[in-house]
């Protein structure tokens, strides 16, 4: 094993470093998140920091880099409080790509790729190709200082799905549904089937659970 200590990943040139550390903290899921302006103009963006917050409520929160740019997802987010995450369909995994393009404001990604875009009850865009979609209602926005990078967490308000994934107990098989999962920054691999085991208790034997 090779070590590489603080000292050597601060001296790591900057994309270099940038690839080293997002791939080695493993696979991340790929989602699109969608918004809209104040002018109706929809916009769509790939997102690897995706993370789940807690059921109840139904919170999602992810990570937005720092401000310090023109940053159209996070522009309309504060703007509307609404928005989608869309999990990305692995046979579209080019398009999803795609939308990490610094697009100028006013182009919609779903003009410049093969995504369809479908607006919702609430008014922001679907992506209608994936497989599972969710709304989520802007519910706390927090700057993290020691970075500068931003932890956005929104509300579940809606989830549209493809029914067929879903098994008796609520998990959503999303290998089977043919989500794309991230590695690095620009690493996109296809979900493999898994195998989900009984809940873990001291005195209880492991079992394999089937559907």
């Amino acid at each position: 094993m090779t070590v590489y200590t603080a000292g050597d990943i601060a001296d790591m040139e900057k994309r270099f470093r940038a690839n080293f550390i997002n791939s080695i903290s493993g696979f991340k899921s790929a989602n699109l998140i969608g918004t809209v302006n104040q002018n109706g103009e929809t916009n769509l963006a790939v997102f690897s920091s995706v993370v789940h917050i807690g059921a109840d409520p139904p919170l999602i929160g992810f990570i937005m880099r720092p401000i310090s740019v023109e940053r159209h997802t996070y522009q309309n987010i504060i703007s509307k409080g609404l928005y989608t995450i869309n999990a990305l369909p692995f046979a579209m995994k080019k398009d999803g790509h795609k939308t990490s393009a610094k697009f100028h404001d006013g182009a919609s990604e779903f003009d410049e790729t093969a995504f369809s875009a479908r607006m919702n009850d609430f008014g922001v865009p679907v992506v209608a190709e994936s497989a599972v979609a969710l709304t989520c209602e802007l519910r706390s926005d927090q700057l993290l200082e020691v970075n500068k990078t931003r932890l956005i967490i929104g509300e579940i308000k809606e989830v549209q799905l493809n029914p067929t994934f879903l098994q008796s107990d609520g998990f959503y098989d999303l290998a089977k549904a043919g989500v794309t999962v991230i590695s690095g920054m620009d690493s996109y691999h296809s979900a493999e089937d898994g195998i989900r085991f009984s809940y873990a208790k001291p005195d209880q034997e492991i079992t394999t659970l089937t559907e």
